[in-house]
């Protein structure tokens, strides 16, 4: 999904450039008028994979192409949004930030559309477009890009109201895009913890380091059905894919070898849509000292995994507020609020984790969050699985615990005569998306090398398989 931007920022010989461009599809979307422009000159981009079966023209791609991916037919997937990143550039095109909004983020829909799944921000709008566009006398080509303009209109007002941020430009690729790309590069290196087979996606994968390209890689980042995490771990999956990306292209010479970057090319421009306002040329000079080390991957935070809707079924919750904190923060110092409240000794409690979410090693990681803030470690263990987290506290201790819930975002607190006094217990429920989590919440960073930004989990836990660098996940 971030090839394209990519494929620019790492120095792709500059006599091509005219050979990419041209064949780029251009929409003129409503961004110079999104708001001001911030004061630091940050660049914002969305990048979008659409799970649509048409190409970037507005072509049904061939039964054939869809049989290849696992895909269905061509009536099938709509106009879903499976990955939108938000791309954020400093001025100095120093570190740069690229967060994960997950597909079934539950949060207001701009258009007048309701709360939704993110991933619907776009096909609402364009299928209404498109319904009051019938009988107007334009083609049926002109009202498929008519349409589609107003669903990449809406979605980036509903990813502008979410993050309190302005978009400066937009990038597009589908299905049958990513396939292409994944294969002129010679594919990507990764690794996973276990075995998984998925009928839905078509993943059938062994545990352990593997190469995968085409339908596999494709299928590697769409699966969500059978892990751990559903949606979450799909993020940190597209994530880690993303990281390979940019480590094979900076370091397996594909920006050298003129067959692969010619494919590469093809592949691209025949799969990404822009927005018309993009100097390509301009960026990639901007940008061209942009490598792998200098961006990390994150998500914005999320609540409750399994989120009943009225209409929509499970969805991710999601808190406005927090998002736009989480947002203006990146790249920033961490705010003095994460040291031990002065009012309050946190070196006054001990606190013991016990671990009900299901997500290996998480007690651990949280206990250690908290030792970071002047808390007292007490022991981990895990505990029966709970779909809501809770802090509790023995008789007198709730001063503690207020300071051990606030310290981890707001958790539910309860008294509980089984607890010491002088002691917290944390259970950690499905729903824990703070300080501690993994990949699926702002809190963990992972470098385009692979490597996590944050401390070892539990070190009498397996070590993690590696492949070159590449992290293993679920």
């Amino acid at each position: 999904m971030l090839s394209a931007v990519i494929l620019l920022v790492t120095g792709i010989a500059w006599q091509n450039l005219n050979a990419l461009t041209d064949g780029l599809t251009k929409q003129d979307l409503n961004l110079a008028d999104a708001g001001e422009k911030p004061a630091d000159g940050a660049i914002d981009i969305l990048l979008v994979g659409m799970d649509s079966r048409t190409d970037s023209k507005g072509n049904p791609l061939p039964q054939n192409v869809l049989n290849e991916l696992q895909a269905g037919g061509t009536d099938d997937g709509g106009f879903n949004t499976d990955t939108l990143i938000l791309l954020h550039i400093p001025n100095d095109s120093g570190k740069a930030y690229a967060v994960s909004f997950p597909r079934d983020s539950y949060v207001k829909i701009a258009g007048g559309f309701g709360r939704h799944k993110i991933n619907s921000a776009y096909g609402y709008a364009k299928g209404q477009t498109a319904e009051k566009l019938q009988g107007s006398g334009k083609s049926p080509q002109d009202v498929e890009m008519e349409s589609r303009k107003a669903g990449a209109n809406n979605l980036i007002e509903t990813i502008q109201n979410l993050t309190s941020v302005k978009i400066d430009h937009y990038a597009e690729v589908n299905l049958v895009g990513f396939y292409e790309i994944t294969k002129a590069i010679g594919g990507i290196d990764v690794c996973l913890n276990k075995n998984v087979r998925d009928s839905f996606s078509g993943a059938n994968f062994k545990a352990g380091p593997q190469t995968i390209e085409g339908k596999n890689a494709l299928a590697f980042v769409r699966q969500r059905h059978g892990l751990p995490m559903g949606d979450l771990d799909r993020v940190v999956r597209q994530q880690v894919f993303m990281a390979g990306l940019a480590k094979k292209m900076l370091s397996a010479g594909v920006l050298t070898d003129g067959t692969k970057r010619s494919q590469m090319i093809k592949a691209v421009s025949g799969a990404i849509v822009l927005d018309d306002g993009w100097d390509i040329t301009k960026f990639a000079l901007q940008m061209k000292d942009l490598t792998g080390g200098n961006m990390t991957f994150q998500t914005i935070p999320t609540g409750n995994p399994d989120l009943q809707t009225p209409e929509d079924g499970s969805a991710v919750e999601v808190n406005e507020s927090e998002v736009h904190a989480f947002v203006k923060s990146l790249g920033k110092e961490p705010s003095p609020s994460t040291a031990p409240d002065p009012k309050f000794n946190n070196a006054s409690v001990t606190v013991e984790v016990r671990n009900a979410s299901g997500v290996p090693g998480l007690a651990a990681q949280v206990l250690q969050s908290l030792v970071a803030k002047g808390f007292v470690a007490g022991p981990t263990g895990n505990a029966e699985a709970m779909s809501k987290s809770v802090v509790r506290y023995g008789k007198g201790g709730e001063d503690g615990a207020n300071a051990v819930q606030k310290a981890l975002g707001g958790l539910k607190i309860e008294e509980d005569v089984n607890v010491p006094a002088g002691r917290v217990r944390v259970f950690l429920g499905s729903d824990y998306s703070g300080p501690g989590t993994q990949g699926f919440t702002g809190s963990a960073a992972l470098n385009l090398d692979g490597a996590r930004q944050q401390p070892p989990a539990d070190p009498n836990a397996p070590k993690p398989i590696t492949a070159d660098g590449v992290r293993c996940v679920n």
